[in-house]
């Protein structure tokens, strides 16, 4: 089975967000979808290791925030690749309350929902969602997972629905890589200035290894 089929589907990037005990919580998602729009219903799948999946199940509300082409690349990273169990991704994440849940600002719109049944898979929880409010923010495009690999040349993370484990790297330089996301830099890394930070996920220059041919 070649596992690369999926990708001719289409996703977004979200980020899905919801409280945790007063304090906001959330992480990157692509797998958002409106499965009717009287009333307007939509889905999310959340993996069972992210801390999410179980502070929505005890909010009983989640956000989405579409993520734009125009979108910074470092929020996908920090929603992404670290933990709302042991770290504030709000800390640093500019956001409004928008239907009493926590919504980026830097998104070109949002959606709020209301769980109102799950679905149980042997990884994920699928959370059915009844639409209490909705808005867009801007006219920027939105970003799809493609753009996402393509042009940001983002990661995907072993928690997310899509991933797949890569083939090992068949190029003949060396590379330096990032020990957060896995986001690689194939140029010059020691030409990088010292606060330089990993576009993905927003990790220091000293987060990167430096992998040999």
């Amino acid at each position: 089975m070649n596992l690369k089929a999926f990708y001719a589907l289409s996703y977004g990037v979200y980020i899905v967000s919801t409280w945790d005990n007063g304090r906001p919580t959330g992480c990157t998602a692509n797998c958002a979808v409106q499965i009717t729009a009287t009333p307007a219903t939509m889905i999310v799948s959340i993996n069972k290791e992210n801390y999410t999946n179980r502070c929505i199940a005890d909010c009983g509300h989640f956000a989405i925030s579409v993520l734009s082409e125009k979108s910074d690349p470092a929020l996908i990273g920090t929603f992404g690749f670290r933990s709302g169990k042991e770290y504030d991704k709000f800390s640093s994440t500019a956001y409004d309350i928008c239907d009493t849940l926590p919504v980026l600002k830097d998104c070109c719109a949002y959606i709020v929902c209301r769980v109102i049944d799950t679905m149980d898979t042997p990884t994920h929880t699928v959370f059915l969602g009844e639409v209490i409010g909705a808005d867009t923010r801007n006219d920027h495009p939105p970003m799809t997972y493609a753009y996402y690999h393509t042009v940001i040349k983002g990661k995907t993370a072993k928690n997310a629905p899509t991933y797949i484990a890569e083939d090992g790297a068949d190029s003949a330089a060396s590379r330096a890589v990032c020990s957060v996301c896995g986001y690689v830099y194939a140029e010059n890394f020691d030409s990088l200035p010292a606060d330089w930070v990993c576009p993905v996920c927003g990790a220091q220059k000293s987060a990167f290894r430096i992998e040999k041919p």
